[in-house]
């Protein structure tokens, strides 16, 4: 028998959990015949519902009869009008935008992979339920849940609660490894940083001259493999001897990492900001507007083709005031293009891990998503630099199932990785930490900045023209502008190493601490020492309590 503690919080999530499931429909629609009976699988028990009465229930809250009565028992007052409100939500908001993503590579695993918590008595009912939801979307602006589930051409649909309670303790166990990841990461010998140069921690150059001489330089950048030139803005040093390039990830655009660039050049590095056409913020915009399919890992050999050109055309002189050497420097989808330039193609065996990541829904870790994309995207055959590389810097970088054994072993250059405590789209652990541990190299350096998420590097500029999108404090963790400070202060002190050569002279492993926010960086020893420290962490705590606190140091 279920416990009452238990039963309750049985019934706190079993709307919340119907909702969730229900929802994916509108993330991924033939002459139809209506589904009948909704069977809702929880805790080992089939609990049927008559479709006609959870309709009519939906318009009457008062109109309960049959096993709706006591399905809905199951539910405190809360959960049901929560339901309620659910039942008669528009799936859709903007119609065309999701017929877009629906037909999109990463839309149709989703929908592949919904036969884990929704079917029918033919199997997988996930194709169904985005087929059906494309036609109403034709005829149609809106769409209901009611209307969906009403309109599968089945006569029973099974909706797997269990399987979706697994996939939420999933999230929750993701959260939990974080935190006792970081309580771990607090008890390593770490000596409290201070900065190595005179202008750190987020501090700028005072501002000379107009701003016409701090704007950077446009330039039009023509290339054979695209049809329009690439917008590049240049922030040149004359007689620099090594040059950042730097890009933004996926849907992202050069405003949103101006912030940085800037900061960089007024430290004396010159930068080239790249945008990539095809996979930043306009090509999302087009697709919000309906006229393009979502841009995913398909758009990565144009990304590694542009960052070729654009060193190519730094080492002919075609771009002034550079360098001689390249640090390749990205967020997110940027961090993997700079990989991939840099000579690195997936290990062996892929689809296979895919086949396995991805049993689940792929909602835990998202890069899985980008990742599997890649067996059936050409890349293009590695091939050096017009320079060498002096460096990479990966923001919120990933790569866990490309390369699972080696890691960054293969690179010739040293790597900064630096990862946020709060990120579960590239979580540090699987993301950053597992690609570092196999790469010995003495010079890289892995860095956990606590509170931060996979969004704190962005940086949206105030402009006449609205954002698209809003990111709130859930998404770009706890005080961005100290964690951007953080990042800018660390990656000087990287690129400062690389230029004066010598491992004396790199970033040391440290604690650096900035107003509250707290950065730790580790070199190849100390990452090791951070993983057995999780493992014994790990297996001396309960996940269904909090982490103990870490002892003092």
């Amino acid at each position: 028998m279920v416990e009452p503690t238990r039963l309750r919080r049985r019934r706190a999530l079993c709307s919340s959990l119907l909702a969730g499931v229900l929802s994916f429909g509108s993330l991924l629609a033939p002459p139809l015949r209506a589904a009948e009976e909704l069977d809702i699988r929880l805790d080992g028990l089939d609990l049927p519902v008559n479709l006609a009465e959870l309709e009519r229930w939906s318009r009457d809250p008062e109109a309960r009869s049959g096993e709706l009565r006591v399905w809905l028992s199951l539910l405190d007052s809360q959960s049901q009008a929560q339901l309620h409100q659910l039942l008669n939500t528009s799936l859709v908001q903007q119609r065309s935008f999701t017929q877009q993503m629906m037909r999109s590579w990463a839309g149709q695993r989703v929908a592949e992979e919904l036969g884990v918590l929704l079917s029918t008595e033919n199997g997988n009912a996930g194709p169904l339920v985005l087929s059906t939801l494309n036609a109403l979307l034709k005829e149609q602006q809106q769409v209901t849940v009611l209307e969906l589930m009403r309109a599968l051409p089945v006569r029973q649909l099974t909706i797997n609660l269990d399987g979706l309670q697994q996939l939420a303790q999933g999230w929750q166990q993701q959260l939990f490894e974080q935190k006792v990841a970081l309580q771990a990461l607090q008890t390593l010998p770490l000596p409290q940083g201070t900065p190595l140069l005179p202008l750190s921690d987020g501090v700028l150059l005072e501002q000379q001259g107009s701003a016409a001489d701090r704007a950077p330089q446009r330039w039009r950048l023509p290339v054979s493999h695209r049809e329009e030139d690439l917008a590049l803005e240049l922030w040149p040093v004359p007689g620099a001897t090594t040059w950042v390039l730097l890009m933004p990830g996926l849907g992202g655009s050069t405003d949103q990492l101006r912030w940085l660039a800037q900061a960089l050049h007024e430290r004396q590095w010159p930068v080239v900001l790249l945008d990539h056409p095809g996979s930043n913020e306009l090509a999302v915009r087009e697709l919000v507007q309906g006229r393009r399919l979502p841009p995913g890992a398909e758009t990565l050999p144009g990304r590694v083709r542009d960052l070729q050109a654009v060193v190519a055309a730094a080492h002919s002189g075609g771009l002034p005031g550079l360098g001689r050497r390249v640090v390749l420097m990205g967020h997110s989808l940027a961090g993997l293009t700079s990989l991939l330039a840099a000579g690195l193609r997936p290990e062996p065996g892929l689809q296979r891990r895919c086949k396995r990541s991805l049993a689940d829904l792929p909602l835990i870790n998202l890069s899985r998503l980008l990742q599997c994309q890649l067996p059936e995207v050409p890349l293009p055959a590695v091939q050096p630099l017009a320079q060498p590389i002096a460096g990479v810097v990966t923001l919120n970088g990933f790569g866990s199932l490309l390369w699972p054994y080696r890691g960054l072993r293969g690179l010739q250059a040293p790597v900064l990785m630096l990862g946020g405590s709060l990120d579960l789209i590239t979580p540090p652990l699987s993301e950053q930490l597992r690609l570092f541990l196999p790469d010995p190299n003495p010079r890289s350096r892995l860095v956990l900045l606590e509170g931060a998420s996979h969004f704190s590097p962005v940086r949206m500029q105030s402009s006449s023209e609205a954002p698209l999108f809003k990111f709130g404090e859930e998404w770009v963790g706890v005080d961005p502008t100290r964690v951007q400070n953080l990042i800018l202060s660390l990656s000087s002190e990287f690129l400062w190493g690389l230029e004066q050569g010598g491992v004396k002279r790199d970033l040391p492993p440290q604690r650096r601490d900035l107003g509250g926010v707290s950065a730790y960086v580790l070199d190849h020893e100390l990452a090791k020492l951070w993983e057995s420290r999780i493992e014994v962490r790990t297996s001396r705590v309960d996940p269904a309590g909090p982490p103990a606190d870490p002892p003092a140091r």
